[in-house]
């Protein structure tokens, strides 16, 4: 099974469904990155602290898995080089127009992040990767990619998926799935998937998510969690998030 391939479909269906996040931004919000006011998510809800970034001017950025015209232009307008890497289609088409529309250049790559990235060693200052690793089965070969191409004092910042979403039935009242959810190995969460237009998603443990950049040589500087955004979790304030900052460091 291409089960990333078969994500990527899924993704461009939901884009034209009007996906929040899938919905490039406004040339009202881009233009107000120009007078300091902006944001970016990693998880649902709370905002990247400003301070995880540094000074963007002239720096490598590196959108993975963060298509959709929501970061990449901001990063740009901040006075970044940037390249998205992206496999859905129309998440990449997101990027292309706010691009054409606002006049700045993006290198826009078409790729499976399961699959060695293909940047040279030690490309990028900062790579931001919201949360979609719950495409994907296998988390660490991820990790390693990042830090390889991530030059010395790069920053790698996160979003990441703590597996409570994949426990719940659909109203998020019942326990119904056990961990981890892994929808190749367990047909009864395939057929789940399917039911609920979801995709092929995963739970990733805590060791999977900062434990594997951890093993992949980063050493992380901060941290914090978030909620949904919206239904019984979020309402019972019960975090299914996390956002990381971690850094390359010569060891």
């Amino acid at each position: 099974m291409d089960y990333t391939k078969i994500n990527a479909e899924t993704i461009d269906r939901w884009v034209d469904e009007g996906w929040q996040w899938g919905q490039a931004i406004s040339r009202e919000a881009y233009q107000q990155v120009k007078n300091g006011e902006w944001q970016m998510l990693l998880t649902p809800t709370k905002a990247v602290p400003k301070n995880w970034f540094g000074d963007l001017k002239g720096k490598k950025v590196l959108g993975l898995a963060s298509g959709g015209g929501q970061q990449m232009p901001i990063f740009a307008a901040l006075g970044a080089d940037v390249t998205v890497f992206d496999y859905s289609t129309r998440q990449l088409d997101q990027e292309r127009l706010v691009a054409e529309r606002e006049g700045y250049s993006i290198r826009i790559i078409q790729g499976d992040m399961t699959k060695p990235l293909p940047f040279e060693n030690e490309t990028f200052d900062l790579i931001f990767h919201p949360v979609s690793n719950c495409y994907v089965e296998e988390v660490l070969p991820i990790w390693q990619e990042c830090y390889r191409i991530l030059k010395v004092e790069g920053v790698l910042l996160s979003g990441l998926d703590n597996g409570i979403n994949y426990l719940v039935d659909e109203q998020e009242e019942r326990i119904v799935h056990s961990l981890p959810f892994n929808p190749i190995q367990d047909p009864e969460q395939m057929k789940f998937l399917q039911e609920n237009d979801a995709g092929i998603q995963f739970s990733h443990t805590l060791t999977e998510q900062i434990g594997g950049q951890l093993q992949a040589g980063f050493v992380l500087i901060d941290l914090y969690e978030d909620t949904n955004g919206e239904g019984r979790l979020h309402d019972l304030n019960i975090p299914s998030f996390w956002a990381t900052r971690s850094l390359k460091v010569k060891h």
